[in-house]
């Protein structure tokens, strides 16, 4: 499967899951996707919470890892 593919699968399922981390303050963006590895920026109160990568690996990733084909695992790229 291409990259790109990849990538727009990948953004389609962090929209599903955005309007929790909104509704908490924060947000996500998609930075990139390659060799199944999806790095992310948290945005907002995701940024600084102390359970966020609680959230990236229990939350993000198992439903990235569960709807998108070949994604094996998922990396905060904080700023």
């Amino acid at each position: 499967m291409a990259e790109i593919e990849i990538k727009e699968q990948v953004e389609q399922a962090l929209g599903d899951i955005r309007p929790a981390l909104q509704a908490d303050g924060g947000d996500i963006e998609l930075i990139d996707v390659q060799d199944g590895v999806v790095q992310v920026r948290l945005q907002g109160a995701c940024a600084g919470c102390p359970m966020s990568q609680l959230t990236l690996t229990n939350g993000v990733e198992r439903h990235l890892k569960n709807v998108v084909p070949g994604v094996e695992r998922v990396e905060n790229m904080a700023m």
